[in-house]
């Protein structure tokens, strides 16, 4: 393949980047190099192309040079525009038609063309759609932030509004014609794309970034960081509060800086390590940074606290992972207490050389977090919150230990080559789709959860099976989002679904004929919106005891979602509640843990139901699978169901349950028994009296 990537913002250059030399100078360059290198890598790839702008600067010569070798298939190729100088992203979008043009007359004149086009931020969406038209070549969009999340926070702090009109239109012109768009994290697909005209939540696919994780897995500090921190500190031995950030408003350093200056305790306990890019005079910084600095340094004075807060000019990028060991050798904590963070690299970093983090809850974080266990998530504009959050962590030495050691899972599950082998994956998918089943003759919907993953050995017998069955048509039906399921889907190599039944049954997506994008069934949804006032039911529950809601991004539109205390008798205190208001909802508890409110026609069983009817099939042609208690409606529901050995809510006890078939296999291939086991039933009554 022929990859084309477009990114027209900051200094890029194939080596040696200066991260923080201009407010665009930032972790999405990271974010274009690594993966480029690590897709480079793979026998499928021929040749990659990232095109960007040429221009004179102060910063260099080398972003006035038309072509770069970066490797044997990787080139950076420059085009002048209508300005000749750097840039700032808010005013790019003046120079996108003339790009486009220099950028489609290179395409025709190369032997071949590209066969994606991958664009970076807004202005290169533009490009791409561009180019789309004139040459017919398809573009995937990454945002890497977005526009309207930015204005969101500009109303906020009263910060520069140039630029965000053009970006916002650009944004919503990717969400209508990218072939598919590449999110960092569930936020950013689910909450922040949400508040865009043309939101399609299964043309998008959350596709985490790597990091090379191995060489912060085994730092230590030097003698060069050590003395470049300790000069600034009374006492240096105590635990490091660590912030590594540019320094833009948008990543809230103040917040930190003023979380440690209002909580005598925390000072008592800690010091602060401030690393904020690197500059000689902070008045000639760019963008807001210089402004930002100058807070920091004002905060600082305010609060008087010299002595126990570092703040060096200058480090080098060789130098992080020591940093970050020097803060773990003293048993410290990371802190990013940014606004919002689309993905969060130096989370991971920071947890792959083994410390706790404290993570602003608005963006990835959340995945990371979920997916690692090894810090707290807080409200970024909180300093009080982000002071309970350290001295949580600083007075339990416990769970400073745990945290620290299940920083390992960040280098297991987030690396270039794993990225790198699922978006070739996306890529393929899009260019040679595979045909559905267009008229099934049969339908399989299982849970995931424990009934379809839990055992590596079973999915790969479970995807050889089903690459056999050219008449049956998969799917899921889960409690999770779309997103969350279909991320752990990926991660488990799982065949694609044909069908999505998502948020215990309240969502049905179908995949479409690309084979890889998915569109909403709008039709089931106007069926659950009847009736449903999700507002009412929230105010109804909310001090309501035994129940707390789960977290924000695990509320959706047609489900309300709360951890329950498992004790007897909640779900019939919460049903008292709701029909006491006259709220007619479906309450659903499973794993005495979970409890969800949904509208009162959504069920995983009303979901396959109307899956089934959509495809024209009879009852006995359709099996389901679970091993849970919010499977119950869809295994009550069909008379083809199975139990998974694994199975939990002692299911296989409950008397609506009784025609279910309880496999001796767990997991997926307990999902393969039943089917078997159905079929061969339905050959012996068939079969002819001899």
């Amino acid at each position: 393949m022929f990859i084309l990537h477009v990114a027209l913002q900051g200094c890029l250059r194939g080596h040696d980047v200066e991260y923080g030399i201009t407010a665009d100078t930032g972790g999405h360059i990271r974010y274009l190099l690594d993966p480029v290198e690590a897709s480079a890598k793979s026998p499928l790839i021929d040749r990659v192309v990232i095109a960007t702008r040429h221009f004179g600067s102060e910063h260099g010569m080398s972003y006035a040079q038309p072509r770069e070798q970066v490797s044997a298939k990787v080139e950076i190729v420059r085009f002048p525009t209508t300005s000749k100088i750097y840039l700032a992203k808010e005013d790019l979008h003046t120079e996108t038609q003339s790009f486009a043009g220099a950028l489609a007359g290179f395409i025709e004149g190369e032997p071949t063309k590209p066969d994606m086009i991958h664009a970076h931020y807004a202005d290169a969406a533009v490009v791409a759609e561009i180019v789309q038209d004139r040459l017919g070549i398809p573009f995937i969009f990454t945002a890497h932030s977005l526009g309207r999340v930015k204005k969101h926070a500009v109303q906020s702090d009263g910060s520069d509004w140039r630029g965000l009109a053009e970006r916002i239109a650009a944004e919503e012109m990717a969400a209508a014609k990218a072939s598919a768009i590449i999110a960092s994290s569930r936020d950013e697909a689910e909450v922040q794309y949400a508040h865009y005209d043309h939101y399609a939540p299964g043309h998008i696919r959350v596709l985490p970034p790597g990091s090379d994780l191995e060489r912060f897995a085994n730092a230590h500090s030097t003698k060069d960081v050590r003395g470049a921190i300790d000069r600034f500190l009374v006492d240096a031995t105590k635990p490091q509060l660590l912030a590594i950030a540019r320094p833009v408003r948008k990543k809230n350093l103040a917040a930190l800086v003023t979380a440690f200056g209002e909580s005598a305790e925390l000072r008592e306990r800690a010091n602060l390590v401030l690393i904020a890019g690197s500059r000689d005079d902070y008045t000639d910084l760019d963008g807001d940074m210089a402004d930002t600095v100058r807070d920091l340094l004002h905060l600082i004075d305010r609060y008087d606290l010299y002595g126990s807060v570092a703040y060096p000019k200058t480090h080098r990028s060789e130098d992080i992972p020591a940093i970050y060991a020097y803060a773990r050798e003293r048993r410290g904590i990371f802190v990013n207490p940014a606004l919002n963070e689309p993905f969060g690299l130096t989370l991971l970093e920071a947890s792959a050389v083994g410390l706790p983090i404290i993570a602003t809850d608005s963006g990835g974080p959340n995945d990371i977090v979920e997916m690692c266990r090894n810090g707290v998530l807080v409200d970024p504009r909180s300093p009080k919150a982000i002071t309970q959050a350290a001295l949580s962590i600083l007075d339990d030495q416990q769970l400073w230990d745990r945290f620290a050691s299940q920083g390992r899972i960040a280098v297991k599950n987030y690396d270039w080559t794993r990225h790198a082998s699922r978006y070739h994956g996306l890529i393929q998918s899009l260019l040679t789709p595979k045909p559905l089943v267009s008229r099934p003759s049969q339908l399989l919907i299982c849970d995931i959860d424990n009934t379809l993953v839990g055992c590596e050995d079973c999915m790969q017998v479970f995807g050889d099976w089903h690459s056999k069955e050219d008449q049956l048509a998969f799917g899921v039906a889960t409690g999770r989002s779309f997103h969350s399921a279909m991320a752990i889907l990926e991660q488990q190599d799982a065949p694609r679904p044909q069908v999505m039944i998502t948020s215990v049954g309240s969502e049905i997506y179908h995949l479409d004929p690309n084979g890889t994008t998915y569109s909403a069934d709008l039709e089931w949804r106007a069926i659950v919106s009847r009736g449903w006032n999700r507002e009412a039911a929230h105010e109804a529950l909310l001090d309501l005891e035994g129940i707390h809601p789960q977290a924000p991004l695990e509320q959706r539109s047609h489900k309300l979602s709360y951890f329950s205390d498992g004790s007897a008798g909640v779900v019939q205190r919460v049903k008292a509640r709701l029909e006491a208001r006259n709220l007619r909802c479906s309450v659903i508890h499973s794993h005495a843990r979970y409890l969800d409110i949904l509208p009162i026609r959504a069920s995983k069983g009303t979901a396959v139901d109307f899956v089934r009817n959509r495809y024209s099939l009879s009852k006995d042609a359709v099996f389901v699978a679970g091993d849970s208690g919010n499977d119950i409606e869809m295994l009550r529901t069909m008379p083809q169901a199975i139990i998974v050995a694994n199975f939990s809510d002692d299911l296989a006890n409950l008397p609506s349950l009784a025609h279910s078939y309880v496999a001796r296999e767990k997991y997926a291939r307990g999902i393969i028994e039943g089917v078997l086991h159905f079929r061969n039933q339905s050959r012996e009554t068939c079969a002819p009296a001899s």
